[in-house]
Parts: structure tokens; C-alpha cells; sequence
């Protein structure tokens, strides 16, 4: 994330200490407000944008524009999902930690991905798995 400095913990710090914890809430309240900022943006300019162009051709860039547009606010809302789902695990004292091993996901994959809900080796697991049996959860990207 821009603007952001990685976190440098002190000898002998907690893990998902206070100030660590601080730190990944400013990452994930900045990024969610960035993303809010684009969807505002995006609904102006669809605004702006729209016209009813006499030549087919025209129209059919137009709407391929914004449908493109649509698509990727719509990874950026399911995105948005998982800052707040990660927001809450803050609130609650669970993040920073595994959900299936209940293991440190570590800083420097927090930094990352900080919305990561898995260490890597679950995520490496879940992968794989995938990959072998073609299920996919979406949950824990």
C-alpha cells in the first residue's frame, strides 16, 4: 500500500500487539477508503459519460467500457467485504492469525495481503487442493 512504511517490530515485541494492530488498521481503513473514493468516482462518470450515441458503434464501446468499469467494482466491492471482515477480526483480537491452524500469519505476509485469513502453508494447502480437485473457496483470497 502506498504510503505506508512495512512495520518494524522491537526486540521482543507481541505479536498483534497494540501497535501492530494499529498499524494493519490504518492499512485497512486507508485502502477502504481509497476504494470507496473510485466507487464514488465511477458512479459520476457513468453519469457523466452516458449517451445515447446515434452510431451503433459508439454505443457498443461505451458499454463495453462500463461494463468493464462494472466488473471491477465488483471485485473491488467483495474486496471492500473482506477489509471489514478483517477490520472486525481486529476488534476482536483475531487477526494476524490463522483460521485453520490458528497459527502467526507473520507481518511481512500481512503487509502483503492484508486481508489474509490463512498462513501461507494453509493457503499453499488450499491451493494445491484446488488445483487437484478444482474446488475453490473464495473466501480466503
Amino acid at each position: 500500500m502506498h504510503g505506508f512504511e512495512p512495520y518494524q517490530p522491537k526486540a521482543g515485541e507481541e505479536y498483534m500487539g497494540a501497535a501492530q494492530l494499529d498499524h494493519f488498521r490504518q492499512i485497512l481503513q486507508t485502502w477502504k477508503r481509497q476504494l470507496m473514493e473510485e466507487v464514488d468516482r465511477t458512479v459520476h462518470h457513468m453519469q457523466d459519460e452516458a449517451a445515447n450515441f446515434p452510431d451503433p458503434n459508439d454505443r457498443a464501446t461505451q458499454e463495453s467500457e462500463f461494463s468493464l468499469e462494472l466488473r471491477t467494482r465488483d471485485r473491488e466491492r467483495k474486496l471492500l467485504r473482506k477489509i471489514d471482515s478483517a477490520l472486525q477480526r481486529i476488534e476482536n483480537g483475531e487477526y494476524g492469525f490463522c483460521e485453520e491452524t490458528g497459527e502467526e500469519i507473520g507481518l511481512r505476509r500481512l503487509e502483503a495481503r492484508p486481508v489474509a485469513t490463512l498462513c501461507l502453508e494453509a493457503q499453499e494447502r488450499r491451493e494445491l487442493a484446488e488445483r487437484q480437485y478444482g474446488e475453490r473457496d473464495d473466501r480466503y483470497r
